[in-house]
């Protein structure tokens, strides 16, 4: 695929969430993420999803989706091509500008119970269909077609939606606090997304623990939970075992006093999750 294909062809909203990049606000055309190069209080990283390009206004830069890949991954032009086209698939962007609406692109049409028999099985294919009284069958509205999937509500009132083919955010971007009233140790489990919470659930007392949990929904969304996380006496950490999980894992070591990093229950797997249903196949 050409420069310009790529650049016509791949959003940067995809790119960004394809290394678990979230905006902290957004609009019907434009959203506000944290910058790429640095840390900040404030979101200065700016994308306009129909022209499909970026403005960083700390630093003056314009970006497009290849010198996006460019900065996330600190390689030449090629080295970005080659990982933009493995993108399996394309969303052209003149399509999805035509589509935006003028207020919103999403609407909830209901939220029930999980009944339908391809979320039950998405689930089950999770192993985590024993923790369904944790999430919901969200039905909703995105640009004028309808769609299902597994709901997890988060502290803004938004939902995390998953299913075999989607994995968005409907409403404001948020952590997802669930405290223990049997919490006597003051300890807190610290999960990036909602099937390793789930998974933790299934295998809770096993770690014969009683603490809150903390699912971020995003590393991005961490600075959301900064505060809170000072009031306890110990931190365990059941990040993902990639580059984002080990960066904030390093993070929260450096800011907390008592960090326990649990991702060695998982060694050579990628997240909790994973580990759990390659251990209940077996």
């Amino acid at each position: 695929m050409s420069c310009e294909k790529i650049k016509q062809n791949i959003s940067i909203r995809m790119v960004l969430e394809s290394f678990s990049i979230f905006p902290v606000k957004e609009n019907h055309r434009t959203a506000f993420y944290f910058a790429l190069d640095r840390e900040e209080k404030v979101p200065s990283f700016c994308v306009d999803f129909i022209r499909n390009t970026a403005f960083d206004f700390g630093t003056g830069k314009s970006y497009d989706v290849i010198s996006i890949m460019q900065q996330i991954k600190k390689c030449s032009v090629a080295e970005a091509l080659k990982y933009l086209s493995s993108f399996n698939f394309p969303v052209n962007i003149e399509r999805f500008a035509e589509e935006i609406q003028p207020e919103t692109s999403y609407r909830i049409l209901k939220v029930n119970e999980v009944r339908h028999p391809a979320l039950m099985q998405y689930l089950d294919s999770r192993k985590v269909s024993e923790q369904k009284k944790w999430v919901r069958e969200v039905h909703y509205q995105l640009n004028g077609r309808k769609y299902f999937g597994i709901g997890f509500k988060n502290d803004s009132g938004g939902f995390e939606i998953r299913n075999k083919y989607a994995k968005i955010c409907l409403g404001a971007k948020d952590v997802s606090w669930m405290n223990n009233p049997n919490n006597i140790n003051n300890e807190v489990a610290v999960f990036e997304g909602f099937f390793d919470y789930l998974s933790f659930c299934n295998v809770e007392s096993q770690f014969n623990l009683t603490c809150d949990c903390l699912v971020l929904n995003s590393t991005a969304m961490f600075f959301k939970a900064q505060e809170k996380l000072k009031s306890y006496d110990k931190i365990l950490l059941f990040l993902d075992n990639d580059d984002n999980g080990k960066s904030l894992a390093l993070k929260i070591n450096a800011t907390y006093d008592s960090v326990e990093d649990c991702s060695l229950i998982y060694h050579g797997f990628n997240d909790l999750n994973e580990w759990f249903v390659k251990r209940k196949t077996n």
